[in-house]
């Protein structure tokens, strides 16, 4: 098993204040990290700063805050306030996002997104460093910022990438990539982008349950709410899907969504989506290991027999550690 074992939190059944409890079992389980994620829910940081109370120890990482819903100024803030909590378990996963979240709900601008994110990256580098920037990036000026209490020990930043040229600059720039809707043979190609050297996390949807039927049910419609957004449509025509999902993508611009839910293939579900007993889920997290991630955060998905509650704990390093027994 690999070094780096992730959980996703809070929890799809519960909120944050209702989350306390799991989350401060987490490095007991053998959980060695926590991830939060910000799309219309918890915003990324605030889960950060109270598991760096409950669950001392786990290194803790944002999956990922949009780069273009917040000022650069206000950005290195945040992050500069987690590093404080946690000093140097703390990793800012930062990406351009999609224009649903940045424009639709945030009233921003989603223009040059790589541009974007890779300014970003460079003025958080030294923003987090303590360095005093004056600068003119492609996307934005910045003039005298300097945060008035860096960091001691900057947090590492890696980026959401899907395609070669995000995935590139994730391992020339910054600390690692994060990717996400992926079976485990496409890590292959993104870990040929990156090289072995880049740390490569992932968001794995895992749903505890031998109901296949009612998992594909389920899963089919997280599945098109994703992979009709541009981006990842492009991420898996780069990896190889594009005929297989054509079906999908024609039905859904035509407004018919039942139709575009029946057209997305077993096998694609059954590629993306973890699922099964514990134990077959626990050895399918593990075949993504085997081919290049090195941090799986799992996201456990109700609608399965068994609780998320009990998911996490079935899925963790020490439930784990009977398959090897």
């Amino acid at each position: 098993m690999t070094q780096n074992w992730g959980m996703t939190i809070p929890f799809y059944d519960r909120s944050l204040a209702r989350s306390r409890e799991l989350i401060a079992e987490l490095p007991g389980l053998g959980y060695t990290d926590a991830w939060s994620a910000e799309v219309n829910g918890v915003d990324g940081f605030t889960p950060l700063a109270l598991a760096a109370e409950w669950a001392p120890g786990v290194r803790l990482g944002s999956a990922i805050v949009p780069v273009s819903t917040r000022g650069p100024g206000l950005l290195a803030m945040s992050a500069a306030t987690i590093a404080d909590l946690a000093p140097g378990r703390f990793v800012l996963g930062i990406g351009a996002s999609s224009p649903a979240i940045v424009e639709r709900w945030n009233a921003g601008s989603f223009t040059k997104p790589y541009a974007r994110t890779r300014d970003t990256l460079r003025f958080l580098k030294k923003a987090l460093a303590g360095e005093k920037v004056t600068e003119a990036y492609e996307t934005f000026e910045i003039k005298g910022f300097k945060l008035e209490r860096a960091p001691k020990t900057p947090p590492r930043i890696v980026l959401a990438a899907l395609r070669p040229r995000m995935l590139r600059l994730a391992a020339e720039e910054a600390d690692g990539a994060i990717t996400n809707w992926l079976s485990p043979a496409d890590v292959r190609k993104v870990r040929a982008e990156i090289g072995p050297d880049t740390e490569l996390i992932a968001r794995l949807f895992v749903c505890v349950s031998e109901d296949t039927d009612k998992v594909r049910e389920l899963a089919r419609w997280m599945l098109a709410s994703y992979l009709t957004v541009p981006v990842y449509a492009a991420f898996h025509d780069w990896l190889g899907r594009g005929e297989l999902l054509r079906p999908m993508h024609e039905a859904w611009a035509a407004g018919d969504r039942q139709a575009a839910l029946k057209a997305i293939p077993d096998e694609v579900v059954d590629d993306l989506i973890v699922h099964g007993d514990a134990a077959t889920c626990r050895a399918r997290i593990r075949e993504y290991v085997a081919n290049g991630l090195d941090t799986p955060i799992l996201a456990p998905i109700p609608g399965g027999e068994v609780p998320i509650e009990q998911a996490v704990r079935d899925l963790s390093p020490k439930a784990g550690e009977a398959d090897r027994a």
